[in-house]
């Protein structure tokens, strides 16, 4: 690449930072709200939505497109089901304050990853995307097979003792829900011709779905007795929708499977600093965690390097409408 390239490919790693980033915030939320990841969820999604809905009343274009997709779902042009993508970043983002402070932000995005990359084999070879059945190459098979190892290498010295392994089950099908979600949004991003109005409905179905599993836990074990006061934990949802405007400008000027390689370079090294520098809660960062990323790292890249037609990257958050159509075994994830 042109040397001119450079400061988007550092742009683009920084998006995956805040994906990160984002964890690390839903958990403490969900820890300041004694333990009640839902609300923190809820919370950090629908103060998402809350934004993208007061610029959809004043930005023109992105109503447009939001009533095409209507349009085309009301025709059969759009599948219903697949305006329902955001359900699929719920899901991590619900993941994240449940699993984050008893995981670790490093082990979590491991998990998460592995997640992706085994969904995105499968929903790439079910056509589910609009670029339709993607046969599996050898180098995404054997990609998959090294995430999957990296997740048991992260976790190598923590089996046999009072580590909650049972939990990672949570983020590792978070991951597959969110490479579903990468495939139904690029649905909707084409039907509206704006990755804004994709956005909305992202974050409108997430919202909905996250808020109805709120209630129905506040209903069974009550409401948080208070909130956090540190005015830090209610940023979630905008540090979402910052790394999604990166991802949809870095995309034009990296394309989708470098700017996928980035983000997820980003996520990675980013989630090990958060448990390095600022640990939370009683996670620990172990040689082995530290091996388990590395690894992680070069199955990403082994993954994504397996051909133009059958590797291109969805490099966006959870959560979020999608830049490109295809479905991606290794992008990041996540929110909104």
């Amino acid at each position: 690449m042109p040397a001119a390239a450079a400061p988007w490919l550092l742009l683009a790693v920084f998006s995956g930072t805040l994906i990160s980033l984002q964890a690390r915030i839903t958990g403490e939320l969900a820890a300041g709200l004694g333990g009640d990841g839902f609300a923190a969820a809820a919370i950090s999604f629908g103060s998402g939505f809350a934004v993208l809905a007061l610029g959809l009343l004043v930005l023109r274009k992105p109503r447009r497109g939001a009533g095409l997709v209507l349009s085309d779902v009301r025709s059969g042009r759009l599948k219903w089901w697949q305006v329902l993508g955001g359900f699929g970043g719920a899901a991590f983002v619900l993941t994240q304050g449940l699993t984050v402070g008893a995981l670790g932000v490093a082990l979590f995005t491991v998990a998460i990853v592995a997640g992706q990359v085994t969904g995105g084999l499968l929903f790439d070879r079910m056509g589910l995307g609009p670029a339709g059945p993607q046969r599996p190459t050898r180098r995404r098979v054997v990609g998959a097979v090294l995430v999957l190892a990296a997740v048991g290498l992260s976790m190598a010295d923590k089996l046999g003792g009072g580590f909650p392994y049972a939990m990672l089950l949570l983020p590792l099908v978070a991951g597959i829900c969110v490479s579903w979600q990468q495939a139904v949004n690029g649905h909707v991003k084409n039907a509206a011709g704006s990755a804004y109005a994709g956005t909305f409905f992202n974050f409108l179905a997430g919202t909905g779905a996250l808020s109805a599993v709120f209630l129905v836990h506040a209903v069974a074990t009550g409401l948080p007795s208070r909130l956090p006061a540190e005015p830090y934990l209610y940023l979630g949802g905008l540090v979402g929708i910052s790394f999604i405007t990166i991802a949809v400008a870095t995309v034009q000027k990296l394309g989708v499977l470098v700017l996928g390689l980035c983000t997820i370079t980003g996520q990675l090294a980013g989630s090990l600093a958060l448990d390095l520098l600022l640990p939370h809660g009683d996670t620990q960062v172990t040689a082995a965690t530290v091996a388990g990323v590395v690894l992680a790292l070069a199955a990403v890249s082994v993954a994504a390097l397996s051909g133009t037609r059958t590797s291109r990257v969805v490099a966006t958050a959870p959560g979020a409408a999608r830049p490109t159509a295809d479905p991606c075994p290794a992008s990041s994830s996540r929110e909104g």
